[in-house]
């Protein structure tokens, strides 16, 4: 079972993610690459909400491919283009993500390669098999 990191010496974290996850000796890793809000018929929604579902959805199927779930999430690492948009992003975040929640970095980027991209996700699962 993986294990959450936050000590008490460190300032809690700012939302609802983990300092750190130990993983049990043995684990098996995947490592998504970066999924952006675009559909597999190439159609990408206007919200960030919508875009950041896409997002989990496409990291939910590359798990299970690899026979993994989104609670298998060890660490995530978001980048938004707008700072108001964060806290859109995270209400979706916290809606996938499983107790006790991931290590987790939000980035504030100037863009993607297409300017409709709002969000990109990347993952790391791990489980002891």
């Amino acid at each position: 079972m993986n294990t959450p990191l936050t000590p008490a010496s460190v300032r809690p974290p700012f939302g609802r993610y983990h300092h750190g996850v130990a993983t049990p000796a043995g684990s098996r890793f995947i490592f998504t690459s970066g999924q952006l809000g675009v559909r597999a018929d190439d159609s990408v929604p206007e919200t960030i909400e919508e875009q950041a579902e896409v997002c989990f959805e496409a990291i939910r199927a590359i798990l299970a491919e690899g026979g993994m779930s989104l609670a298998d999430i060890v660490r995530l690492s978001a980048f938004v283009t707008k700072r108001e948009d964060m806290r859109r992003y995270m209400s979706v975040r916290d809606r996938y993500v499983s107790d006790p929640p991931p290590a987790s970095t939000l980035f504030i980027v100037s863009g993607f390669t297409r300017p409709e991209f709002l969000v990109e996700i990347e993952a790391v699962a791990a489980r002891a098999d």
